[in-house]
């Protein structure tokens, strides 16, 4: 005995192309933020670079885009500035202790924010020194 299910109607194609760039935006946004996530592999310049690259890249084509790339790369400075602080700070020890906690949130604040920015929202990273306005 086999059962049937309804076969759900396929989407109904769009009538113009907006709903298309809601989710065309959505996708480069939360790209900007998780594209920090390389630096777990490449630790220097994979935090800095890849939302940098995708922020000059794409943010001419929303300022959706734009305002996410701008957040996602202060804020990847800003933990830039702080793991040198951090490095200097080993010289007496407690930069080792310094590190791993910034590394570790820099990892959680970023899918945070690639999350936020899959739904639509503007993710404002804490602890960022506003370099781009």
């Amino acid at each position: 005995m086999t059962t049937t299910y309804p076969q759900t109607p396929p989407p109904a194609p769009l009538a113009d192309g907006r709903a298309n760039n809601i989710v065309n935006a959505r996708t480069w946004s939360a790209a900007c933020h998780a594209s920090a996530l390389l630096g777990v592999f490449v630790h220097f310049p994979g935090h800095l670079i890849p939302p940098l690259v995708v922020w000059l890249a794409k943010r001419d084509e929303s300022p959706e885009i734009d305002a996410h790339g701008k957040e996602a790369v202060n804020f990847q400075l800003s933990m830039l500035i702080y793991n040198i602080i951090a490095g200097v700070f080993c010289l007496v020890l407690i930069g080792f202790l310094m590190l791993p906690v910034l590394w570790v949130l820099n990892a959680a604040l970023s899918i945070i924010a690639a999350i936020k920015a899959s739904d639509g929202e503007l993710y404002r990273y804490p602890l960022t020194i506003r370099f781009l306005q």
